[in-house]
């Protein structure tokens, strides 16, 4: 017996609707990055993006667990002799939602180029609101 590997042209993305409001934010982050790789799927294979579209509504309601809005610090670099940037989860929470929620799904894919690809298919919005009706998504439980 052969083991199935799955084609790109083999594979069909759905879309799928996550609700972000009451949800704590590494829960939410790991069911939406099984979505986008497509470990949910049984054509699953680990070379082959297989994963579906992701909406995320709701950034703005996300929760984070102890003293996490507080002590959670998020440091990127300007690319500048003494550029390095710090800002809290709680001040990024409020200043920009989305990035919030996008980087903790982004960390749990791989870091390839074939990550970057899934990355991609996620849209986080910070209201209940987005533009993607066409597709006809599915809620996600």
């Amino acid at each position: 017996m052969k083991t199935f590997q799955a084609k790109p042209l083999e594979v069909k993305r759905k879309w799928h609707v996550v609700d972000a409001k009451g949800e704590i934010l590494g829960r939410l982050a790991t069911q939406v990055a099984t979505l986008l790789r497509g470990k949910h799927k049984p054509i699953f294979t680990p070379h082959v993006d297989t994963g579906d579209h992701v909406i995320v509504v709701n950034a703005k309601d996300i929760r984070l667990t102890g003293k996490k809005l507080k002590n959670k610090i998020y440091h990127h670099h300007t690319g500048y002799p003494g550029g390095l940037k710090s800002i809290s989860a709680e001040h990024l929470l409020q200043k920009k939602p989305t990035e919030l929620v996008s980087k903790a799904i982004r960390g749990m894919l791989p870091k390839t180029t074939l990550g970057k690809h899934m990355a991609k298919k996620l849209r986080v919005y910070p209201g209940p609101d987005h533009p993607h009706a066409a597709q006809q998504p599915e809620a996600w439980a």
